[in-house]
């Protein structure tokens, strides 16, 4: 089982497809990542299973690879106790988490935005500039410029996780860009497929980043790393101040327009 631990995920999921089930039981999404060169000791360290659920997650593994055999499993790698699910950041991950929080909550309101949108209104069109303009200004120009220029320079750049991340990005660029050329036609429908295929992209980056990369990252950090983060992320806060300002105030007033105001949002 220890040699296993050292393949690629996708190897053994293309072997043994039963795996790739097993693994969204977990909340692991190998199956649809498109990269997927991580090994299996890397699934789980990145995915900071408890030591519980890497065992059942060992035993499910052995018992599709090695059926009706008994198996001896490798020790846990883990040491994140069942209780510890709750995530704690560091200052700078904490703030990235924040910015996740109004990107967020302009995703939920987008899909009243696009049920309403009306391509012959002139209002309407403008309404969808701006939310493109958030998106290109806030959540890549800022937040994202912060994690791909800064955060992610601070490990290798061949890390699948990294790749896919940055893939994440490009792929709801993508969607941007179209759903910025349909504005100009007028093209309603192109416009609503591309803000919905955006959304979807960005809601499940959003909880792989909260919830797995922002903390695997956060424990591999040294306290001088973390000050150093803090303070160049600061540096970019202090640049786009206004324009900060400006954009989140611009969800409040979407909301406002379109839904009662999402404060369950975290």
């Amino acid at each position: 089982m220890e040699n296993y631990l050292r393949t690629p995920i996708k190897e053994i999921i293309g072997k043994y497809p039963p795996v790739g089930a097993l693994l969204e039981e977990f909340r692991i999404g190998c199956v649809p990542c498109s990269v997927g060169t991580c090994l299996l000791a890397d699934i789980v360290e990145i995915h900071n299973l408890s030591p519980e659920d890497e065992g059942t997650l060992m035993t499910g593994i052995a018992g599709i690879v090695f059926p009706g055999m008994v198996v001896a499993l490798p020790e846990p790698r883990s040491r994140r106790s069942e209780t510890t699910r709750k995530f704690s950041y560091s200052p700078p991950m904490k703030a990235l988490v924040e910015e996740h929080r109004h990107i967020k909550r302009f995703l939920a309101v987008l899909p009243a935005v696009i049920d309403r949108f009306d391509a012959r209104s002139e209002a309407d069109r403008a309404l969808v500039h701006d939310g493109l303009d958030f998106v290109r200004s806030y959540a890549d120009r800022f937040h994202h410029a912060k994690e791909e220029d800064i955060l992610f320079a601070c490990f290798d750049p061949g890390l699948d996780i990294l790749k896919a991340m940055r893939e994440d990005h490009e792929r709801g660029r993508a969607h941007v860009r179209a759903a910025g050329e349909a504005l100009v036609r007028c093209d309603g429908e192109g416009i609503a497929a591309n803000l919905h295929g955006y959304a979807g992209v960005l809601a499940e980056h959003i909880k792989k980043e909260d919830e797995i990369l922002y903390p695997w990252m956060d424990r591999n950090f040294s306290m001088r790393q973390v000050g150093e983060l803090f303070a160049r992320f600061r540096a970019v806060d202090e640049r786009f101040a206004e324009d900060r300002k400006k954009y989140e105030s611009f969800v409040g007033r979407l909301e406002d327009a379109y839904a009662e105001p999402i404060s369950e949002v975290r």
